[in-house]
């Protein structure tokens, strides 16, 4: 079959007046490997953003061939779409997916990129939660104890600030 024009499925040939550019090629098998534009296409996503994401989870690792080429596995593109989900679909943060990758597993993310599974909502925190109730208020004796040793404190560091030899700047 070689030099026969692919056609569209309406029958008319590539490049011609309604064509977007490019003809439309028989859909891979299944458990097909799929190219890093196959996926980046599939997924709607730059394709440095799977580059990125491959040194952000360490379960992202595509098959890597000749020139550097990657070659993605159903389960890849599987756990690929999880992440993506995870990420734009549920607002986790990296960090957030990572925490999921690591409690539920690869294969939990995986059926949430095949729609199986629904990650559990999830809420970001950089800061520890704050205690339920506040600590009871300081007492006299204590606030006085405290009073007298940050005295103190700023009594040394002015002491020290004589003692230190004046800073001399210097050009970079």
């Amino acid at each position: 079959m070689t030099g026969m024009p692919i056609e569209d499925e309406d029958g008319s040939e590539p490049g011609g007046i309604d064509s977007p550019g490019r003809a439309i090629l028989p859909e891979k098998e299944p458990g097909a490997f799929r190219t890093i534009s196959e996926v980046a296409e599939d997924l709607d996503l730059p394709q440095h953003v799977l580059r990125f994401w491959e040194t952000r989870f360490t379960q992202v690792r595509p098959l890597k061939r000749g020139g550097n080429r990657r070659y993605y596995r159903p389960d890849d593109v599987d756990l690929l779409r999880g992440i993506r989900r995870l990420l734009y679909g549920q607002g986790y943060t990296i960090r957030g997916a990572q925490r999921v990758l690591r409690e539920r597993g690869m294969r939990f993310v995986q059926a949430v990129g095949r729609g199986e599974q629904v990650a559990p909502a999830f809420v970001e925190s950089d800061h520890e939660p704050e205690p339920e109730t506040a600590p009871p208020p300081l007492g006299r004796a204590d606030r006085a104890s405290l009073t007298a040793v940050l005295d103190e404190l700023r009594a040394c560091r002015r002491a020290l600030g004589r003692l230190a030899p004046p800073r001399q700047e210097t050009d970079g």
